[in-house]
């Protein structure tokens, strides 16, 4: 072992190289301004990487060398935020940012303020937690309330800084430092021209990249990609610790972090206007997606008294750009075949660039729709990012002369069956249930997480199964051997272990996840709950006719008919024979709508996070209680249950006057509901 004085000189020498490490990452990647060439840069890094491995007793978390990542993760750790991360309200127009603005006035009753406007970055929200100037979580939005502890991964982004100068942090030994994660788009470029020459799928847009780099198991992948952190928010005990908006901004500078350079102190809103305005043509001028302006009342003092609704905060409000825009040529429309058997016409587009993505496709829908446009294939079309994520064409601009009028198949155009467009509907459906194309959206509904929930039966696995003729029917789910899984791409023992467990475990599952799992049209979740609780398992539904099915809550002629002629279908009474002899769960508990319950009469809709249950469980618990439990606002709610980051559903119930309940109140009423109850079985 070395003595003491002969150490010293190594560890100052480790800490020299740190520190200059630092600076040049500062100049290089946040002030664009570097110094040194990256030889030299790579040149020093070696150096402190080889001390480090001999001097193993000198690591440090936050040392440079922790950038390039090298750790696999066995999965991420859920923790909740030191105070909620609220999403905003958009204004999608101009009069909508101006009512905002009368809001803010009337309710600061004619005081001054002022707004800080930044533009809305497109990427995945994170909070990045300090403790004594030095990186210690980081931890994505999540649900709002709790999120992924990503901090392996985070520590490779070279703009979020390991430790920060602690005299400027005094005062709050512990703070966090909220933004947004960015991949640039010559980044997002490079990605896919790499997966474009191995054959691989595209990834979609520069957004989704970044949230798929952040979350991959292997932080050395993440160091690969060049994300980028740009911060926006500074709190100290979840709480913003300097008087206004601007200065938080300021002091994160001075902290080495980047914050977007063009934010900006605007006086009211026809400087507010202005900004946006300026920057909705500008944004492809950029190396990052931006998708709209963000504006902010200055003052903390103000933002405090201004306060919050349930899901966002009344001082801030996202100012959302309208959705891009271009032309391009129709060169064909081919037809997807769905999971029920839908026929779905796709627009195959001559590839145009919108909002930094390469366009060669978007859904038509139905035949109703093209009738609508009048579209015929080689029209030049207006293609539109609804949301600048969804492709869809909104308008023909040029018909010419050679255009080729598209007619709906009148066969399945997979497997050549019989396709039908019955009275009062719009789609085509496919007849035959073991249809290749209907098989593999069959599976994937099977093993969704609300009905079966088969951990791990993904899509790239469904179409190995398909396709290499291991899987004909759902039925051949449970007569799959761990050898025939192990002989598949990209599949370990510890993988196929789990999906063979994950299949066993649904022989318990309920009957009415088996009912939502057969894949009977218009037989949703909702839908499969009231059979199973009506009928009380799989024989009685089979037998039922469509006067008996419509005696269940909620099932009109149009679900009767199409569960009927399920069940008459050989085919699919001989996939429920098949299930049955693998042992699935084909009885349940017939239980009637609890007409007299406390909740009796109401309909509800829930929305947001829960603190105390899951929405299922919510669901669960009202309709024992006499409830209904819809999924969307209408005329007919009763009272909508907002939980956090509740959205658009919440605006929608006052809208209607609906009443709107806590998760406080709602558990109120169980607990008096169920006291009813006990009350009169004590009677």
């Amino acid at each position: 072992m070395r003595k003491p004085d002969s150490i010293d000189p190594i560890l100052r020498e480790i800490e020299l190289l740190r520190a200059d490490l630092r600076r040049h990452e500062h100049l290089y990647y946040v002030l664009d301004h570097p110094e040194i060439s990256d030889a030299a840069y790579d040149g020093m890094l070696r150096r402190l990487q080889e001390l480090e491995t001999a001097h193993p007793e000198f690591d440090s978390a936050d040392s440079p060398t922790r950038r390039v990542g090298g750790a696999v993760r066995a999965g991420f750790v859920k923790v909740r935020h030191s105070s909620p991360m609220l999403s905003l309200d958009n204004a999608l127009n101009e009069q909508e940012l101006a009512e905002f603005d009368g809001r803010v006035r009337e309710l600061l009753a004619g005081e001054p303020y002022c707004y800080v406007a930044e533009l809305k970055l497109d990427g995945l929200s994170l909070a990045a937690q300090y403790e004594h100037g030095r990186l210690k979580l980081a931890v994505t939005r999540g649900d709002g309330l709790e999120g992924e502890d990503v901090t392996a991964n985070a520590r490779t982004i070279r703009t979020l800084p390991l430790q920060v100068d602690a005299a400027l942090v005094s005062a709050w030994p512990k703070f966090e430092v909220r933004g947004e994660v960015l991949m640039p788009r010559p980044e997002f470029e490079r990605l896919n021209a790499q997966r474009a020459a191995e054959g691989s799928p595209l990834y979609a847009n520069p957004r989704n990249s970044a949230a798929g780099s952040l979350r991959v198991l292997d932080t050395a992948l993440t160091a690969s990609r060049k994300l980028e952190f740009q911060a926006y928010f500074l709190l100290a005990e979840g709480q913003p610790p300097l008087p206004a908006h601007w200065d938080s901004l300021e002091r994160l500078r001075a902290l080495g972090f980047k914050v977007n350079p063009h934010s900006k102190r605007v006086a009211g809103l026809d400087e507010l206007l202005a900004f946006c305005r300026e920057w909705g043509p500008r944004r492809e001028t950029l190396l990052y997606e931006i998708d709209g302006v963000v504006a902010k009342v200055d003052s903390v003092e103000q933002q405090r008294r201004l306060g919050w609704t349930a899901r966002s905060p009344r001082w801030a409000i996202a100012f959302k750009f309208t959705a891009r825009q271009a032309e391009t040529v129709l060169e064909n429309i081919d037809v997807q075949v769905g999971r029920t058997g839908v026929l779905t016409p796709v627009a195959r587009l001559r590839p145009v660039v919108l909002s930094g993505v390469t366009v060669s496709s978007a859904t038509l829908h139905n035949e109703d729709e093209i009738a609508r446009l009048d579209l015929a294939i080689g029209d030049t079309v207006v293609v539109e990012r609804s949301g600048d994520v969804i492709p869809k064409i909104v308008a023909v601009c040029a018909r010419p002369a050679n255009r080729t009028a598209f007619r709906m198949p009148g066969a399945c155009p997979v497997c050549g069956s019989a396709v039908v467009r019955a009275a009062g509907e719009v789609a085509r459906r496919c007849l035959n249930s073991s249809c290749p194309a209907r098989l593999k959206e069959s599976l994937s509904h099977y093993a969704a997480r609300s009905v079966m929930d088969i951990d791990g039966l993904g899509d790239a696995l469904v179409d190995q199964l398909v396709d290499t003729g291991l899987v004909k029917s759902i039925a051949d789910l449970y007569q799959l051997r761990l050898d025939q899984l192990l002989n598949l791409v990209r599949m370990g023992e510890k993988s196929a272990s789990k999906i063979m467990a994950s299949i066993d475990a649904t022989r318990q599952r309920p009957v009415e996840r088996l009912i939502a799992g057969l894949g009977i049209p218009f037989v949703g979740e909702r839908t499969a709950q009231i059979l199973g609780r009506t009928f009380g398992g799989i024989d009685a539904l089979m037998q039922a006719g469509e006067e008996t099915l419509q005696s269940a809550e909620e099932v009109g002629p149009k679900v009767a008919q199409s569960i009927r002629g399920f069940f008459l279908e050989p085919r699919n009474r001989e996939l429920v024979e098949q299930l049955r002899a693998v042992g699935l769960q084909f009885q349940g508990e017939v239980r009637a709508a609890t007409a007299g319950g406390g909740l009796a009469g109401l309909t509800f809709v829930v929305t947001g996070t829960l603190e105390s249950m899951s929405r299922e469980q919510a669901k669960a618990r009202i309709e024992a209680a006499g409830g209904k439990v819809t999924g969307s606002v209408s005329k007919r709610t009763s009272v909508v249950v907002a939980g956090a980051d509740a959205g658009s559903k919440l605006d929608k119930a006052r809208a209607f006057g609906s009443d709107i309940w806590t998760e406080a109140q709602l558990l109120a009423r169980l607990d008096a509901a169920r006291d009813e109850r006990s009350g009169g079985e004590a009677e």
